[in-house]
């Protein structure tokens, strides 16, 4: 029986070469699977050692045996806690619902692993193969059905809003470990409980882990951006063209370089592809270069900033910040005639100084009727939306999908309304500088 413990202990110690050795990702949900693939790998090891241990009881010290049992039983009540964790995750960031049953949760795992520390451990001893039997094993079956439980009612609860690759993985993840769970308790000698969490860890990382769903991920969201970058809105290159062209019939020549150069200075810096992350100041610096040309040829329209120093060589996702100021100009300020504000800000932010919130305002006419339901729900389920090639909401749907992409869950772009009219852009990125995570 040690031979499969051992085979499973390799299956998984590839997979987590190859997850770990691929591209990271930095989500509260991809560095709880990275913690459940490394506990699941140690169980594995405790296993492999109980079952030796436990048909050599003639020759293994009953304390070496005890000790090894109770890690094993350890391990495994762990193991099932960060399954619950990381569906709990996964469904909270499908869904936007709060996490509801954390605290039971949590408790129930510290009294199990009091129980394990504590209760007797004890063998039973049969023809067919030994086994740990009794209260302390109890533990274990009992922690199984308390976590699969939650996982199920999780699961129910959410499965119309949860995306189908993600409810098809979990359901099948959770429906291998019932089922081993059975025959484990129904055939105690079998000793396959590793085999359990060996299958459902397989089925979140081929479904849901892999890293090639990783780097397609990321070629979707290249490609979009390139997209988005090739198309800058064609009216707004005509109409400044045109434009300059105006202003040369009426004016000198210095004001018409001073135009090529802010044009040629914003589509310089708006084709740098390279680069997935760049500088907070490099992204400001294609803006100020938008936002001049922009209120060259509308007058009427004042743009303000307020950046903290301190953030300049924070790292942002390239190209965020000029399609979310262009909904301002398109969807707010066209409505009054192109006439008042726009305020830029970034500040960090005041419940946790290691997030900075990039604010975009204008005082232009605020949603109509119903856009801001539809913008909160386009932005809320960004991942079930196909990608975007036209629409007005090609630039702020590729924004979040970037940012969850690159920033982590946590992360991400909401509207609301000011009380004076007009509305505000809201965007929470992580303060991160260049080479570090």
């Amino acid at each position: 029986m040690i031979r499969m413990e051992i085979a499973l202990i390799f299956i998984l110690a590839f997979v987590a070469f190859v997850y770990f050795s691929a591209e990271g990702r930095q989500s509260l949900l991809h560095r709880t699977f990275s913690i459940l693939l490394i506990s699941t790998l140690i169980h594995l090891v405790f296993d492999a050692a109980s079952v030796y241990t436990v048909n050599h009881l003639d020759t293994v010290p009953r304390l070496l045996n005890d000790i090894l049992h109770r890690f094993f039983i350890g391990t495994m009540v762990l193991c099932v806690y960060l399954f619950y964790q990381y569906i709990a995750i996964l469904a909270q960031e499908e869904t936007g619902k709060q996490r509801r049953m954390d605290l039971a949760a949590k408790i129930y795992l510290a009294i199990a692993e009091l129980g394990v520390l504590l209760l007797p451990v004890h063998y039973a001893v049969t023809p067919e193969g030994n086994y740990s039997d009794g209260i302390h094993v109890s533990v274990c079956y009992i922690s199984v059905a308390f976590y699969l439980f939650l996982c199920a009612g999780i699961l129910i609860r959410n499965w119309k809003q949860l995306e189908t690759k993600r409810k098809m993985a979990i359901g099948a993840a959770l429906a291998v470990e019932f089922l081993v769970s059975m025959l484990q308790a129904g055939h105690p000698t079998w000793l396959i409980s590793g085999m359990g969490l060996t299958l459902m860890t397989l089925a979140f990382y081929l479904t849901l882990e892999n890293p090639d769903i990783f780097r397609a991920e990321l070629t979707e969201q290249k490609m979009s951006m390139l997209y988005l970058k090739s198309q800058v809105n064609p009216h707004f290159l005509y109409n400044t063209l045109d434009t300059i062209r105006i202003q040369a019939q009426l004016n000198g020549d210095k004001k018409v370089a001073d135009l090529l150069m802010r044009l040629a200075d914003f589509f310089r810096l708006s084709v740098k592809v390279d680069r997935q992350m760049v500088a907070l100041d490099d992204e400001l610096e294609l803006l100020e270069a938008y936002m001049d040309l922009m209120c060259y040829r509308y007058p009427g329209i004042r743009c303000e900033y307020d950046i903290d120093p301190n953030l300049g060589g924070a790292q942002v996702p390239n190209f965020i910040l000029q399609p979310i100021v262009e909904n301002s100009f398109l969807h707010g300020l066209k409505n009054k005639g192109y006439r008042g504000e726009v305020r830029i800000s970034a500040q960090r932010a005041v419940e946790n100084r290691n997030r900075m919130e990039i604010q975009v305002s204008d005082t232009g006419g605020g949603f109509a009727e119903g856009a801001k339901e539809k913008i909160d729900d386009l932005l809320l389920h960004y991942a079930k939306q196909a990608p975007k090639l036209e629409g007005s909401s090609i630039g702020i749907l590729n924004v979040q999908k970037r940012v969850k992409l690159f920033c982590g869950q946590d992360c991400g772009l909401w509207y609301t309304e000011n009380p004076g009219g007009g509305v505000t852009a809201h965007l929470l990125l992580p303060v991160m500088e260049e080479g570090k995570k």
